[in-house]
């Protein structure tokens, strides 16, 4: 909304990033004066990204770029995450056949949008049973993917008091081999940070958290109030809207230097930025070369 604090905060961000005038319309004129194609590409090289992780299942094909396509507008590798509910739509076995081959073929990771299919306590029987396949199939493999899955805030068909992360404490408990990373977490930032604090398995983002909320350095300082900093990644949640990949990349940034430094000597808060940024994506996706 173009009352909210963020967006009036982006709004200055864009003019400076397109070298025009702080207004709204000054942005919206120079977005519209620009090829597409290469307006997207300003926006994601800009993030210096080396790698982007790309859930394809929304939206739709047909209305949106590729992952593949993705990763040339920002100018580095890109690799698919595959939806869990998206693959159940043709059945268990359809699901259990996709995730056991879905290393093979080149995914990152599973995830799943349970919270949107009744909640996380997966009291729908249906949802419960393709989340409980995939995750089974995928620990067949020996060599399991990291799951992510959505928890927090999001559109207005998702009820959020079941969306609490906490719900996924007896899969947690039960798919140990599995490395869940829960998405999002806003307003559960504090629960997401215990569970992985708590559980070896567990880590979490912050994105859709930022660049939404008008506070993100307080949402990272609240992030890492117990969890460990190797547990906690960078990532956006960019979709539809080119923008969001920069303004993710600037206001993690500034997050972090605000945060940081307050909490760790000089040398231990350059090492925790990098980590978040970069190494513990690397680590726990283990990407191709």
């Amino acid at each position: 909304m173009a009352t909210a604090v963020t967006y009036q905060r982006a709004i200055r961000v864009l003019a400076q990033h397109l070298n025009c005038e702080p207004t709204e319309r000054a942005v919206y004129e120079r977005r519209l004066a620009t090829d597409p194609a290469e307006y997207a590409s300003s926006m994601l090289s800009a993030c210096g990204a080396e790698l982007l992780l790309i859930d394809d299942g929304y939206p739709p094909a047909e209305v949106s770029s590729g992952w593949r396509e993705v990763g040339a507008l920002a100018g580095c590798p890109a690799r698919p995450v595959l939806r869990i509910e998206r693959a159940a739509e043709d059945g268990i076995r359809a699901v259990c056949a996709e995730v056991a081959s879905a290393r093979e073929r080149g995914y990152a990771a599973l995830k799943t949008i349970a919270a949107y299919r009744g909640g996380l306590d997966l009291d729908i029987a249906r949802v419960r049973e393709a989340v409980v396949a995939a995750l089974e199939a995928n620990e067949a493999t020996g060599d399991p993917l990291p799951v992510q899955v959505h928890t927090g805030f999001g559109d207005s068909d998702l009820f959020l008091p079941r969306a609490d992360p906490g719900y996924l404490k007896p899969l947690v408990e039960r798919f140990q081999a599995t490395s869940f990373v829960l998405l999002h977490c806003y307003p559960f930032v504090r629960e997401a940070g215990w569970l992985a604090h708590v559980y070896g398995n567990v880590y979490f983002d912050l994105s859709l958290t930022i660049p939404h909320v008008s506070r993100p350095a307080t949402a990272l300082a609240e992030a890492l109030e117990l969890a460990p900093v190797s547990k906690l990644l960078y990532a956006s949640d960019a979709a539809r809207t080119p923008e969001l990949y920069l303004l993710a990349a600037v206001w993690w940034r500034d997050a972090l230097a605000a945060v940081l430094p307050d909490a760790l000597p000089a040398p231990a808060a350059e090492d925790a930025a990098r980590m978040i940024l970069r190494e513990n994506a690397h680590a726990l996706y283990r990407p191709k070369s």
